[in-house]
């Protein structure tokens, strides 16, 4: 090779190694969804997360949260986090258990005593079960948020007992375990995108729905439901996920990183979360929303019996993690 060749192909080298140093030396961003409005706890805790992702990784790993669901509705994000097509995100395990079998477990009614059992049980052994179910579908958890105890609240009146529920239309989300839940109250079940409720409760075409005091209040749909009955019959935590393939190629110090970022957040989650549930709350009844608080729920607990016995049935590998989750909690 001439000498005019020889440096012009080092020189074409050296600018290719130069090239693929800049690119590699610039963090690929971490798009993160989230179908929560910026200022909601759960966005505190995703901000939380890719702060400390940030920071503690030098800019190597770059986080972002996208918030208000503009990368998409609730079952496609699933879906595209699982892929790829998306990094991380915070789900409700309602709509999880349509992918993860274990998930379903925690959206039977009435599984949880309270808030600080669901801690309990989704802090141990069978949690970690639930996230290996979830692993198995491509989802990494990394901790578990806050989403409150959902109750029902509707446009008629208050609900004090099942027969209350007889014949009204609940928005509930996709999964048939709320649909039997509804059903076995007496009411009629319609699943439907989150988006489109408050137009629906508006317009009549549906008559209630059921959800926890902050997104009851940061939704709006105080301003068409006025009656807000405390059933507390759903405690679902959220799972705070990254893509499963993602998480497998960091290097173990990344994992660290990313799990130590996980675990702040959780912190800063579920503190923000109980502080604005008092808060929301406090808001809509200073709003004239009439509250009722049901001293027994004995009524509607006996009701769900059919909708754990189709459950048994259908799932008999999952009577072991029910039992499991009931038995941490005595």
């Amino acid at each position: 090779m001439n000498t005019f060749l020889k440096t012009t192909t080092l020189t074409i080298a050296a600018a290719a190694v130069s090239v693929a140093l800049a690119s590699g030396a610039q963090a690929k961003e971490w798009r993160g969804w989230n179908i929560h409005p910026p200022e909601y706890p759960v966005s505190t805790g995703m901000e939380e997360f890719a702060k400390i992702i940030n920071e503690k990784s030098g800019g190597d790993l770059e986080a972002k949260v996208y918030h208000g669901g503009v990368l998409g509705n609730q079952p496609d994000a699933i879906q595209q986090v699982r892929l790829g097509g998306l990094d991380w995100a915070v789900f409700n395990l309602g709509p999880l258990g349509e992918v993860a079998p274990e998930a379903n477990v925690v959206s039977l009614p009435f599984i949880f005593k309270n808030v600080d059992a669901m801690h309990k049980v989704m802090d141990g052994p069978a949690g970690q079960q639930i996230a290996d179910g979830l692993i198995e579908a491509g989802l990494q958890p990394l901790g578990w948020y806050d989403s409150g105890a959902r109750s029902f609240y509707n446009t008629k009146h208050p609900i004090n007992t099942p027969e209350d529920l007889k014949g009204l239309k609940f928005r509930v989300m996709s999964n048939d375990l709320y649909v039997q839940m509804v059903a076995a109250l007496g009411g009629n079940a319609t699943p439907m995108a989150y988006g489109e409720v408050y137009q629906s409760l508006k317009t009549g075409v549906i008559d209630g729905a059921e959800n926890n005091y902050p997104s009851y209040d940061s939704s709006g749909h105080f301003e068409a439901a006025k009656f807000y009955s405390v059933t507390q019959h759903l405690i679902l935590p959220e799972c705070l996920c990254i893509n499963k393939a993602l998480y497998d190629s960091l290097s173990d110090d990344e994992k660290k990183i990313v799990q130590e970022a996980a675990d702040a957040s959780v912190t800063v989650q579920r503190a923000a979360w109980a502080e604005r549930a008092e808060q929301s709350k406090q808001k809509v009844i200073d709003a004239g929303i009439e509250v009722n608080e049901i001293a027994d729920k004995a009524a509607f607990q006996d009701a769900m019996q059919p909708v754990y016995d189709d459950f048994a049935k259908a799932n008999p590998d999952l009577a072991d993690l029910v039992k499991a989750i009931q038995d941490a909690q005595k």
